[in-house]
């Protein structure tokens, strides 16, 4: 099975599917798909919902984000939090000089055997890319259709 962390520069994607600014839509949507599919698994750090909930509700109507919500909380999402996951995380935090929030996305990853980061964040990409275990959103192979 694969296995998996996103990011919530991806997983906004899954609920602006008609915004003319995001850019990787398609692959977004086909990796949710495939989550929904059971061919892959999402690792998530504990904040991901909060993450993801806070842009739903400053960028949808009400009505809307409280639906867009239920569904997120509906994924089958495997959480991941640790000690290990959050030194990880300030050590790559310090390192990269780069927000927390967004590390511990990648410490998740690090600490999840077989796991890879899947972002749309095209600059942390560029500064934890030689780290490992994270791929661009764009570059990943598209789960093919059932």
């Amino acid at each position: 099975m694969i296995r998996y962390v996103v990011d919530a520069s991806v997983a906004i994607q899954w609920f602006f599917q008609t915004a003319r600014d995001e850019d990787d839509l398609e692959p977004a949507v086909a990796l949710l798909r495939a989550h929904q599919d059971g061919e892959v698994l999402f690792y998530q750090p504990s904040h991901f919902i909060a993450e993801v909930t806070a842009v739903l509700a400053r960028k949808k109507p009400r009505a809307d984000a409280r639906i867009d919500v239920s569904d997120l909380l509906n994924l089958d999402l495997r959480r991941v939090e640790s000690p290990a996951v959050y030194m990880t995380a300030c050590d790559l935090a310090i390192r990269l000089n780069h927000h927390l929030f967004d590390t511990l996305y990648h410490a998740v990853a690090l600490h999840t055997p077989a796991a890879i980061l899947v972002t749309a964040d095209r600059r942390y990409f560029d500064k934890a890319q030689p780290i490992g275990q994270i791929a661009r959103l764009s570059d990943l192979p598209l789960p093919r259709s059932k």
